[in-house]
């Protein structure tokens, strides 16, 4: 009888066991703390967590406006980034002042990594021992985004229903 009634306890976590858990710590009493610690479920997903979540704070492109800040450093280049690295190195070579090119830099940031272009995507050094057959056997490296809709899709997948169902007619 007393097992029923410790079966129907449902204690989750330690805060239902109120003072008794911190007593018998103190008190030493070792059989009671691991019974209360054995009563107590195992089950992550039923245990509240103690620390509440953070509050949500702004996200960076919010404390940028907020701040006035320029866009963030782009890590490969962009249509911008060979015009702003030619006004630096230009800056440069006028003044001679690390400076002037570290707020150009602030300002108007450069990509953190300039990839070999015309090399199909390869890397300049496997490019270059290409022999000039090779390079025209290469396919054509093409970057351009797939023009498809949804309607598209629903009509190509309607004509494919429909022509397998002429081939199951004949």
């Amino acid at each position: 009888m007393q097992v029923h009634t410790l079966d129907k306890a449902q204690l989750i976590h330690e805060v239902q066991l109120g003072d008794h858990l911190n007593h018998a710590v103190e008190g030493g009493r070792r059989a009671d703390f691991a019974l209360m610690l054995a009563m107590l479920s195992p089950d992550q997903l039923e245990t509240v967590p103690v620390d509440a979540p953070p509050a949500p704070g702004k996200t960076e492109a919010e404390l940028r406006t907020y701040f006035e800040l320029q866009p963030p450093q782009p890590l490969t280049t962009t249509e911008h980034c060979y015009t702003h690295s030619a006004i630096q190195a230009a800056a440069f070579h006028q003044s001679g002042d690390l400076g002037d090119v570290r707020l150009l830099q602030g300002l108007q940031p450069t990509a953190l990594d300039f990839p070999p272009q015309g090399t199909k995507g390869m890397p300049e050094e496997v490019y270059h021992n290409l022999s000039g057959h090779e390079r025209r056997m290469l396919p054509p490296k093409e970057e351009a985004s797939i023009q498809a809709s949804p309607q598209d899709l629903y009509l190509s997948l309607i004509q494919a229903k429909r022509y397998a169902e002429m081939q199951r007619i004949t």
